[in-house]
């Protein structure tokens, strides 16, 4: 149990730190190809606005000075001399009227030819192809093609996602070990109270057994000697229930501990729950209440026979304690693929409509008036719950017609 709760408090700090970190890290990685973009897009621009060039500084050939770009374009002296840039001129047929390759060593004629042949044919005007930023601009007399070399910018982005990401990793993996060695640290009084209540449930068990054998022996003794009457007879179901009871404690325990192991094999299951549910037919029959059995025929479960032997008897049990007078009761076992499904339902005066998973938890009652007269120990179902876990199945509970409970158990 401690350490299914530690490898929880584990796995919870891992996922939230994942998180954490993966949209911390796409917010800085998203950003920055977003800034790639803008920058990208302010040179383009300029060079749309400047017929096809950059513009330079005065003296030198350009349609216009880098003095006199836009405020609003945040561009360095630099600029001019390390973009890296090419133009395809089409007309409205799409054929390359001319090709300016002079500001780009990289790339031939003929390759600045076939980049614009497709986009055109494929009706691209913007985005990116390699590592080339493109946009299609109108002309007076067709549309041009700006390509912007943005190898280095992406060059760049690229190195720092992958050392973003291998830092997350890294992280993560440093904070695993960081807390696979705290968490030993912070559960061990845990652990250690646990051991305690389980030795406790353990040894308080063996010793409530030895006086509860010697007082049911007396009564036997008594009875023999002056004859049964209500007394004796109310000291035997009392030390009948305790005896349950202190069985019950014994086997949480039991089923708590990872070690315990169940002989899994293969078995009729349809055998079994038929068996166990037929035999509580003449209690049905003595309290007025009807039992309906619905089993499928020959279906078999690898398990523990005879802890599913006696999930069904506690579930037939339950109903029977908790269904309304001359209530009705059903048990159906079904298959649904390679899982064996087992309902049992019980009548009631009223019920929430909805989940009541609450039912399962140790010693819960939803009705503590109920309690001697039921004769439960609020007990029963949290061992259902322990044999379904022990078989990695589920149990669960539910209401959907506020006059019914049904327990429905996926093994």
């Amino acid at each position: 149990m401690i350490k299914k709760l530690r490898r929880r408090f584990i796995l919870v700090m891992l996922i939230s730190i994942a998180l954490v970190l993966g949209v911390m890290m796409s917010a800085v990685n998203i950003a920055n190809y977003h800034s790639v973009n803008v920058r990208a897009d302010e040179k383009i621009s300029v060079i749309a606005e400047n017929g096809g060039t950059f513009p330079k500084k005065d003296g030198e050939k350009a349609d216009k000075p880098v003095d006199d770009i836009k405020p609003d374009r945040k561009m360095s002296a630099e600029a001019p001399f390390d973009t890296r840039y090419f133009t395809v001129r089409i007309d409205d047929d799409n054929t390359v009227v001319s090709v300016n390759t002079g500001m780009i060593a990289a790339v031939s004629t003929e390759k600045a030819v076939n980049y614009t042949k497709d986009l055109a044919n494929r009706n691209k005007t913007s985005g990116f192809i390699d590592n080339y930023k493109y946009t299609c601009v109108n002309t007076d007399s067709g549309k041009m093609y700006i390509y912007l070399d943005c190898e280095r910018e992406l060059s760049t982005f690229y190195n720092f996602l992958i050392v973003s990401v291998l830092a997350s990793v890294g992280g993560i993996i440093l904070v695993y070990l960081l807390v696979l060695v705290f968490s030993k640290i912070v559960f061990k009084p845990v652990a250690e109270s646990y051991e305690k209540q389980k030795r406790f449930i353990t040894d308080a068990s063996h010793e409530i057994k030895t006086p509860l054998t010697i007082i049911d022996a007396s009564t036997e003794i008594i009875e023999m000697e002056n004859g049964e009457n209500e007394w004796t007879e109310s000291i035997k179901n009392q030390a009948k229930r305790l005896t349950a009871l202190t069985e019950k404690l014994v086997f949480l325990s039991r089923m708590d501990e990872e070690s315990t192991k169940l002989t899994m094999l293969d078995f009729s299951i349809s055998d079994a729950v038929l068996e166990v549910a037929e035999g509580f037919e003449p209690v049905a029959a003595s309290q007025e209440k009807s039992l309906e059995i619905d089993v499928e025929s020959n279906l078999s479960y690898c398990g523990d026979e005879p802890t599913i032997r006696q999930l069904v008897s506690l579930l037939l049990d339950n109903a029977m304690k908790y269904s309304n007078d001359n209530g009705s009761i059903s048990i159906s076992l079904k298959s649904s693929g390679k899982s064996r499904i087992i309902l049992v339902t019980n009548s009631v005066e009223k019920i929430e409509k909805g989940r009541h998973d609450e039912l399962f938890e140790r010693f819960y009652r939803a009705d503590s008036s109920r309690n001697s007269e039921t004769g439960g120990h609020g007990i029963g179902l949290s061992v259902v719950k322990a044999i379904a876990n022990a078989h990695k199945g589920k149990a669960v509970c539910f209401s959907n017609d506020e006059k019914s409970i049904t327990f429905k158990i996926t093994l």
